[in-house]
């Protein structure tokens, strides 16, 4: 059963750790544009930050519903990272048990 179960945490662990790296690399983008780093009129910046936007904007929001921006820091990305941490220690330790 365990040789079954492989390829099914295999890849669930490569969803998470590549979603985590889109989160990452959305927050660093923002933090460029928002101290001035990079040019927020940036063509290749704004479709980027578009994309990167598309793909993590609906979770920010399911997590916002349930905790709203602090004196207007939005705690969501890095509430998302934890659970994106959680979730990948909690398939690799499942998969060390059952294979």
């Amino acid at each position: 059963m365990g040789v079954l179960l492989e390829p099914f945490f295999y890849i669930i662990a490569l969803v998470v750790d590549i979603y985590f790296k889109v989160v990452v690399v959305e927050v660093v983008l923002h933090w460029l544009i928002h101290f001035k780093i990079l040019e927020a009129n940036n063509k290749y910046a704004q479709k980027t930050m578009e994309i990167l936007e598309k793909a993590t904007e609906p979770v920010y929001a399911k997590i916002r519903s349930k905790i709203p921006p602090v004196s207007g820091f939005d705690f969501s990305p890095f509430i998302l990272l934890l659970g994106l941490l959680f979730v990948g220690r909690l398939v690799y330790r499942l998969s060390e048990l059952v294979l």
